[in-house]
């Protein structure tokens, strides 16, 4: 059974390991801890500000706390579901309605997302410097990225961390679990294989469980995900289909209905399509050129939707994010269906190197790690397709067109791909010398990108076309090929220089707009404030006026929409209009300055029917006289 396996003794085959270095995981920590930490000083600070959609949400929230209504869909539509405001309740519930405590499940959706993009990008065969990189761009904020983080309005919050959770249960699956590894000495039994299969296929049960919850969870919560979740499950498919057929598929299938159940439930019940309802809300039926469309998907959106922005526009300098977006996907893409379509090397069991346990190969050997190779690659190649399809969906709706800078909300899963797309950069820096290097390979990282040698390893080294010198330093035969690595790292290093430059500027604007910020929300609650010492319960206002101060008063005060005509708007809770509607000494508030002040204004006077003012900072409250 051991015939052709050549073990050693274990003092033989056990080399001195160097220390681990932890600086660029520490490094990480503290980036990440900054980061949550800007985050939550924003929201300290009543940034990012807050608005009518956010605060339906809220109230969605309140009455889930008080137990009196338990909605699957944002109110007043049949899609993007209610997830965030489950997640709030509980705190609602505790400490009473108010924007920080609605975002504060937001703030942990953002941690949560950063853990899990440093352990994908290890997954995915980065080493701990480039997954500090990766921290460290997803740390920047700019006033768009913020928004989509923390702001509680639906979709957006749960989206790239649930995304990232869903990259990693697929690597996990698809490379299968270090304790169903067939030990050698078993090899050659056939009952010892197919029960150590079983054994391995049991594991990962709970895991196919987890990727169906999370998949039906996305999907209610806003369908805009479904590429990414399409491309990951056809990486299952084609490496997991054999387990797919079996128990594997139906825990699978389980876990995606119970995710998506809520949404199944209430398009049985009601027969709602949330797909066509996604279609219409998103500009499919409102005309918008093409030349617009473009404009506003392929110029804009990368740069707004991925931080490198100003708020709200993009200054001319900071479009140069578009272009690089392109060619980044377009190259990432190729090297990763260059490393999946290389072949995986004979096994030959006779010079496997044995690990400490003298049982099992090293991760980083191959076979196994060229199929690791293979495995990072698909996933790396989803992630890519995932972002193309999302971006070429966007720029076909007439929302890229039609509002541009506030749509570029849509593109927020981008964020999900960037592991794969800074991967060229970061090869082409490696590759060039010009980015720091571990000592030795961690087996956590997952496998070495192809025709890449950490300086360390390089003794020896059998690179085709190199010669070693001075064992520390990889010099190609030929100068010229050497010269273009060169200009091929200076130049990734530049990019991502510029990245982390152009984020950092936005940033800085996003901050330099949070006293102005933090003013604006002092004087809407001066306005709450005022509304309760007059003892005014019911109002007629604008659509972004309505529930966010309905949800600040904690419904002591009852909003019903009108738009500048005095004309009845979009109530998304249409009781509340029955309350206001039933009260005559209902009041008018309306923003200074606003087309709805002053056609308010028109109506002030001393007589019966006619309207007398009360003002507060930036806000102008309207009583009818009796």
């Amino acid at each position: 059974m051991t015939a052709g396996v050549r073990q050693e003794p274990r003092e033989a085959t056990r080399p001195r390991t160097p220390r681990r270095t932890r600086l660029p995981a520490l490094l990480a920590l503290l980036v990440g801890l900054a980061a949550v930490g800007y985050r939550l000083a924003l929201l300290l600070a009543d940034a990012p500000p807050t608005n009518s959609d956010e605060a339906t949400m809220g109230l969605a929230a309140l009455h889930i706390a008080r137990g009196e209504d338990f909605p699957v869909w944002f109110y007043g539509q049949a899609y993007m579901g209610t997830l965030e405001a489950y997640l709030a309740a509980p705190l609602v519930a505790l400490a009473g309605p108010s924007v920080l405590v609605l975002r504060l499940p937001t703030l942990a959706l953002y941690a949560l997302f950063l853990a899990l993009s440093w352990r994908l990008t290890r997954r995915l065969g980065g080493d701990r410097w480039f997954a500090l990189l990766v921290v460290g761009f997803l740390a920047l904020g700019s006033d768009r990225v913020v928004k989509n983080q923390l702001i509680a309005g639906g979709g957006y919050p749960e989206l790239n961390p649930a995304g990232v959770a869903l990259a990693l249960l697929t690597v996990s699956l698809c490379a299968g679990v270090p304790g169903s590894r067939l030990p050698c000495r078993a090899a050659a039994a056939g009952a010892a294989a197919a029960g150590a299969a079983a054994a391995g296929a049991a594991v990962r049960l709970p895991r196919w469980a987890g990727w169906g919850l999370v998949s039906g969870l996305l999907l209610w919560a806003d369908p805009l995900i479904l590429p990414f979740v399409l491309a990951l499950g056809a990486v299952l498919a084609g490496r997991r289909r054999r387990e797919l057929i079996g128990r594997a598929g139906a825990v699978l299938a389980a876990g995606l209905l119970l995710g998506a159940a809520p949404m199944l439930l209430d398009s049985l019940r009601h027969g709602r399509d949330p797909l066509a309802a996604v279609l219409t809300a998103s500009g499919a039926d409102t005309a918008a050129t093409w030349s617009e469309r473009l404009y506003g998907g392929l110029v804009l959106g990368p740069p707004m939707a991925m931080g490198f922005c100003s708020p709200g526009h993009c200054a001319g300098w900071q479009l140069w994010w578009a272009p690089a977006f392109v060619v980044l996907l377009l190259l990432a893409a190729i090297t990763a269906w260059r490393t999946l379509r290389r072949p995986l090397p004979p096994a030959d069991l006779g010079h496997f190197p044995f690990a400490a346990n003298d049982n099992f190969p090293r991760s980083g050997d191959d076979p196994a790690g060229a199929t690791g190779r293979r495995v990072s690659a698909a996933v790396r190649l989803a992630l890519l397709a995932g972002a193309a399809a999302v971006l070429a969906a966007y720029t076909a709706s007439s929302a890229a067109g039609r509002t541009p800078v506030e749509s570029a909300r849509y593109l927020s899963v981008l964020a999900v791909a960037t592991p794969a797309l800074l991967w060229p950069l970061w090869t082409a820096a490696r590759r060039a010398g010009l980015w720091p290097s571990p000592r030795h390979r961690d087996e956590a990282a997952g496998p070495e990108l192809p025709g890449v040698r950490q300086v360390s390893e390089l003794t020896g080294s059998d690179h085709p076309g190199a010669r070693q010198i001075g064992g520390l330093e990889l010099i190609h035969r030929e100068s010229g090929g050497r010269m273009r690595t060169l200009a091929a790292g200076g130049v990734a290093v530049a990019v991502l220089a510029g990245m982390l430059g152009t984020g950092a500027v936005a940033t800085a604007g996003a901050i330099g707009g949070v006293p102005a910020t933090h003013a604006e929300a002092d004087r809407h609650r001066a306005l709450v404030d005022t509304l309760g010492a007059l003892g005014v319960r019911h109002v007629r206002a604008g659509y972004w006026t309505c529930n966010r101060l309905t949800f600040a008063s904690g419904e002591d005060v009852r909003c019903a929409v009108v738009d500048d005509e005095l004309r009845p708007g979009f109530d998304r809770l249409p009781a509340y209009r029955r309350a206001v509607d039933a009260d005559p000494d209902a009041a008018w508030v309306a923003p200074a300055g606003s087309p709805l002040a002053a056609r308010l204004d028109a109506r002030l006077g001393p007589g019966p029917g006619t309207l007398r003012l009360v003002e507060v900072p930036g806000w102008r409250i309207y009583l009818p006289r009796r």
